[in-house]
């Protein structure tokens, strides 16, 4: 990123048409104002989306080089600019044509594969396995295999049916992704199909080709026409856990893509807010948010932007929010500002950043990380990804005791968020962290909006500056984090592991 800096004033001009919250001044508070105007340029139109190596991307990353420096922070990138560029390898399926007999599957909305997924499959044969588990394997040899990828206890997982379906000689599966996994349903269509990689890693073709096919379109009924069984009742068999048949298809079929390689870079953003107590100096707390998005994709009634405004932009935001809070001023802890990109493509830039820290990594005491926070409802419970791993949890604890806050473990890990966002890249290196999610009481209204959140704006363009924010939830969760920020860098004890964690470095 060797461009120079855009003006903030150009880009808040921009964003004149932005959606600003409807609260007047004298409900919505000072703070909270300003953190949702540096969500509004990070996350307008103007920014693209912010896809990992894209011109929007690079905008956006300016913009919070900019802040940050304005702030008082100090670089912390390479050869002292604010920027660490990381290389990567990109795979994209950029044509695809699928058919069954003389019908055609539409790619993204039907069905989607992977890059590592997409070679020629021509005039394969079809069977359908219910849940494919080991009793079903007898007639799948050289045939592709229609698997209801059904997430329940007592049921095979999606590598069992790999695996078993792969030994008995199968060509390949195509998934039926499961709508009665109501904890986070499939969202379709997918906005495309691409595989990235940091520079150096090998593209690795699959073995075993996986497809994933849209319960909730006529996709199956495409699949198996023909074979006198009922698309729409087999899916609420197997959404149910209930019996199903095993029956061959009577077409066959077909698919051939095209695919299209390039290398791209994108930055990490860093910066530092040196620590006031010199014999602390050693024990940087980092702060990290991923500045990445979608981009451009697939369209979703008409609209094709996925702008990303609360996954992460608005916690980026945050951040920035913190540094001009402190103008420079220091907690006794170093604290480390790390914006990182391509957590969307597989937590690259947080991966990226741990082979090439700026610092010692022996110099890190903990991560703080902002991802997977959607402010739609009171915040009355908070989930804390590793809450019983570190003296982090028993921070986070006590300062949101402090303003009524309950705290919570994970209720569901089959989902496993903990290892989906960039803190996972500093427990894998042993270094303590920490992320957090809003939690709700089941059955509560909050449960429903939350849930409908997940099955129609996250990944999907309606993660935009139009959704409906509840502003006293995201002000609470804010000054939550200026507290727990505050313990943490100010506190008489370096942060920990816990004996016996689970998650700790004797235990990865």
């Amino acid at each position: 990123m060797r461009h120079l800096l855009p003006s903030v004033l150009l880009l808040v001009l921009l964003c004149s048409g932005c959606e600003k919250p409807t609260e007047s001044s004298s409900t919505l508070d000072e703070d909270t104002q300003a953190w949702w105007e540096t969500t509004t340029i990070l996350s307008s139109d103007a920014m693209e989306g912010r896809d990992t190596g894209s011109p929007g991307y690079a905008r956006a990353a300016a913009v919070v080089a900019e802040r940050f420096a304005a702030a008082g922070l100090e670089p912390l990138g390479e050869n002292g600019i604010w920027f660490q560029e990381v290389p990567m390898e990109e795979v994209a399926i950029t044509q695809a044509k699928i058919t069954v007999g003389d019908r055609e599957l539409q790619f993204l909305h039907d069905i989607q594969a992977s890059p590592a997924s997409a070679r020629e499959i021509v005039d394969a044969p079809i069977i359908y396995c219910g849940y494919c588990d080991s009793t079903s394997t007898s007639q799948v040899k050289d045939k592709l295999v229609i698997c209801h990828g059904t997430r329940r206890e007592d049921f095979p997982s999606n590598g069992d049916r790999i695996r078993t379906m792969s030994e008995a000689g199968a060509l390949g599966i195509l998934f039926i992704a499961d709508p009665g996994f109501i904890i986070e349903p499939p969202r379709w269509p997918f906005a495309y199909s691409r595989s990235v990689r940091l520079a150096g890693e090998t593209f690795t073709p699959a073995t075993f080709p996986t497809f994933s096919i849209n319960a909730g379109s006529d996709a199956l009924d495409k699949l198996i026409e023909g074979s006198g069984q009922n698309a729409k009742e087999l899916i609420e068999l197997g959404s149910q856990g209930k019996p199903l048949p095993t029956f061959e298809v009577e077409d066959r079929l077909s698919a051939s893509f095209t695919l299209a390689d390039r290398s791209i870079q994108s930055a990490n953003i860093l910066a530092r807010l040196p620590g006031t107590d010199p014999s602390l100096a050693d024990q940087a707390l980092v702060l990290t948010a991923h500045l990445d998005g979608y981009g451009y994709g697939t369209a979703v009634d008409g609209d094709s932007l996925y702008n990303g405004t609360l996954d992460d932009a608005a916690y980026v935001a945050l951040l920035i929010q913190l540094a001009e809070r402190q103008s420079g001023k220091g907690f006794k802890r170093p604290v480390i500002f790390a914006i990182v990109t391509g957590e969307e493509k597989g937590l690259l830039g947080s991966k990226y950043l741990m082979k090439h820290l700026p610092v010692p990594q022996e110099s890190i005491a903990a991560n703080i990380n902002l991802d997977q926070l959607r402010p739609l409802f009171p915040l009355e419970l908070l989930t804390v990804h590793a809450l019983d791993e570190t003296t982090l949890g028993d921070d986070a604890r006590a300062v949101a005791t402090s303003m009524g806050i309950k705290v919570q473990n994970d209720p569901e890990p089959e989902r496993n968020l903990l290892r989906r966002s960039d803190q996972w890249s500093f427990i894998q290196a042993g270094i303590p962290a920490i992320n957090f999610v809003f939690g709700f009481e089941p059955g509560s209204e909050s449960e429903r909006i939350y849930r409908q959140w997940y099955r129609e704006g996250y990944h999907t363009p309606k993660d935009d500056l139009n959704q409906k924010i509840d502003w006293e939830a995201a002000a609470k969760f804010n000054s939550f984090f200026y507290g727990l920020v505050e313990k943490v860098a100010d506190g008489e004890t370096k942060p920990a592991w816990k004996a016996g964690s689970k998650l700790g470095p004797t235990n990865p």
